[in-house]
């Protein structure tokens, strides 16, 4: 018997079938990149509603969550000397989890993309790069790698990412530039307005003593007068970093203009201030700064602990008035009430 022959139709048939096949693998192409491109676009609409770093790598945490599983998320940039890290756990897992991240993100020089901890996290970095920026993130998950599909999927992530953390790093900068001190890098009265009210409420709530030291450089304009206002400058400068380095670091230290410092003692009673005061005064006088043979600089403080429902401004006006006692009797001074 001879073999069936195919008719023009057959032929037709067989053809159309392949070209079926030719859409539908395009159409199911088209259908993941759409998918993909809707979920890059989520991500471009969480990121825009956030402002800071911690915000943005959470938010980069919570939106990648669902489609690559993972402990912490961390972001490096030693340009500008910022870090955070958002991790998902508790307990001493999220102690080790973090301590591992930290280890890998202060190894600059390390420059192997897939490590493994003791306990079995395995950390993926990323380095990304602009032309004013180059930061670190690193993805850390549990038990296994990330697979190729995970890595692709934050390969095409850091475009959307790299771009918002370099708006939140900017922001950050112009926010703790507009929070500082131009010429002395302190607190300036911005902070200390924003801060006070909530450490009165605090002191009022636990009964803890709260204390606050009004400060006054004493011969200051004669510095000025004789030196400059260049070398006065510079004298400021040496003075907040002696401050500074004097305190602790939940003490407030404010320059509220000219030669005019507060600081702002939480936990803290008139005898321990006391003690800090004159450390201070100390520290100054050990500048040997003079603006003439016989003219030294110093520092006045006026010493006053809040009393419990006193205000804002009974408390300030008290701590003035202190000061000016110390002023007149003699400066270089602590004086207290």
């Amino acid at each position: 018997m001879s073999s069936p022959m195919l008719t023009s139709t057959d032929t037709f048939t067989s053809n159309q079938v392949v070209e079926i096949d030719r859409v539908m693998i395009e159409l199911d192409h088209f259908r993941r990149q759409t998918e993909r491109l809707d979920l890059i676009n989520k991500l471009h609409i969480r990121l825009a509603a956030v402002l800071d770093l911690a915000g943005m790598i959470e938010a980069y945490s919570v939106w990648l969550m669902p489609h690559v599983e993972h402990e912490l998320i961390g972001y490096c940039n030693m340009i500008r000397s910022k870090k955070h890290l958002f991790c998902s756990g508790h307990g001493p897992l999220r102690r080790s989890v973090i301590a591992f991240a930290e280890q890998l993100m202060a190894d600059e020089a390390c420059s192997v993309t897939c490590s493994v901890s003791e306990d079995g996290h395995y950390a993926h970095k990323w380095l990304m790069e602009t032309a004013d920026n180059a930061g670190l993130l690193l993805v850390l998950k549990d038990g296994r790698a990330l697979e190729s599909g995970e890595i692709n999927l934050i390969n095409e992530s850091l475009l959307v990412l790299s771009e918002s953390l370099r708006r939140a790093l900017e922001y950050e900068e112009l926010f703790e530039s507009a929070r500082r001190d131009a010429l002395t890098g302190l607190a300036n009265r911005w902070v200390f307005d924003e801060q006070i009210k909530s450490k009165m409420d605090s002191a009022r709530r636990s009964g803890r003593p709260l204390t606050m030291a009004s400060m006054d450089l004493d011969r200051f304009k004669q510095i000025n007068d004789n030196l400059g206002h260049q070398r006065g400058d510079q004298v400021l400068r040496q003075v907040a970093a002696v401050m500074a380095e004097a305190i602790r670091s939940t003490d407030l230290l404010v320059r509220m203009g000219g030669d005019e410092f507060l600081l702002v003692m939480d936990d803290t009673d008139q005898k321990s201030s006391r003690i800090l005061a004159e450390r201070l005064c100390l520290a100054i006088d050990e500048l040997d700064i003079w603006a003439d043979n016989e003219t030294k600089l110093g520092v006045s403080i006026g010493l006053a602990q809040w009393e419990k429902d006193e205000s804002l401004d009974g408390w300030m006006e008290r701590v003035d008035d202190i000061l000016y006692h110390a002023k007149a009797n003699g400066r270089s001074r602590v004086s207290f009430v």
